[in-house]
């Protein structure tokens, strides 16, 4: 692979990117293979510990299998002991000298989140990267352990509480990283009063792929509040997008587009790439704050005159904040 970024390379990456279809398919990641920076060395990650939420399938399997044969020691998060015992399976068919630790914790569930934090730096002397995996997306409005609304407390307040509780074990580690894997879908979410005014969802009629998309944009959000809060520590945070991944996710989720796009969607290891590459390359650390698909820092909103309204990004932040701490 070569890392080519010349003016015509750019401006086919940039086409790819807007026409959606290509760029977030299987397609334009075929294409962008060409020029994308090289692969993390072989053995790179031995040694290093990665949590991985959501590591139950999906994704999140597909990240960890990515992790895990690069040497590192993968912590598998999810609420299933047993689903996360057949996704261990599942990668020790693939790596079969894999190092693999299965932790149970339930991210919507803020005590879990603390517990699991204290548990883990009990067990550690460092933590070279957490990868914030774990999604929901329900068709009617639920609520978390603490009553918060699930997609809210699932992409974000827990995200954001474990983050700062595993701080520590980060900044004890060269180089730590933390990746939060959001989604395309947060395109069509700007972040203004509608958001901030209502972060729990609890004005107008509740719809789970419009929750998703609110919260994958606060997910955005959170990644560069985050990297500005760690900066000094020399945290580099990142959010991402996998583009249209063909994951249980996905075909539960949204069933009569993953039939249609079937044909051009990602694999699973196709859209775990760059959260691997994020994980696992010296060159993600040169910077910090920025959303990624396919190796490349992108645009946060899809036309470059928007952007988050201040007031309500303020609000937004603030009300996290408020909600994570005791």
């Amino acid at each position: 692979m070569t890392s080519s970024t010349g003016p015509v390379t750019a401006a086919l990456d940039t086409a790819l990117d807007k026409s959606l279809v290509l760029g977030y398919s299987r397609i334009g990641m075929a294409l962008r293979r060409r020029w994308w920076p090289a692969d993390p060395e072989p053995g790179s990650l031995a040694g290093r510990h990665v949590v991985v939420t959501g590591g139950s399938g999906g994704l999140g399997r597909a990240t960890a299998t990515g992790l895990a044969a690069l040497g590192a020691t993968v912590h598998l998060v999810g609420r299933s002991g047993p689903r996360l015992a057949e996704s261990a399976e599942a990668i020790r068919r693939e790596v079969p000298a894999a190092d693999l630790v299965e932790d149970v914790c339930d991210v919507s569930d803020l005590d879990a989140v603390r517990s699991y934090a204290a548990d883990l730096t009990g067990r550690l002397d460092g933590l070279h990267a957490l990868v914030h995996n774990a999604g929901v997306m329900p068709p009617e409005r639920t609520v978390s352990a603490q009553g918060h609304e699930s997609t809210l407390a699932t992409h974000v307040l827990g995200p954001v509480l474990m983050t700062e509780l595993l701080r520590p074990l980060l900044v004890a580690e060269e180089s730590p990283r933390v990746v939060v894997v959001s989604s395309g879908g947060m395109y069509s979410a700007p972040l203004d009063t509608s958001i901030s005014d209502d972060l729990e969802f609890r004005r107008g009629t509740y719809e789970g792929i419009r929750a998703y998309a609110r919260t994958k944009r606060l997910q955005v959000t959170m990644a560069e509040e985050l990297a500005a809060r760690y900066d000094a520590d020399g945290i580099a945070v990142h959010s991402m997008h996998p583009g249209w991944a063909d994951t249980p996710g996905v075909s539960e989720s949204m069933p009569r587009f993953a039939r249609v796009a079937g044909p051009i969607l990602r694999t699973a290891e196709q859209g775990a790439d760059t959260i691997v590459w994020l994980a696992a390359s010296e060159r993600a650390t040169d910077t910090t704050g920025q959303f990624w698909c396919d190796r490349r820092a992108r645009p946060t909103y899809y036309l470059p005159w928007q952007s988050d309204d201040p007031q309500a990004r303020r609000s937004a932040w603030s009300q996290v904040l408020d909600l994570t701490t005791d």
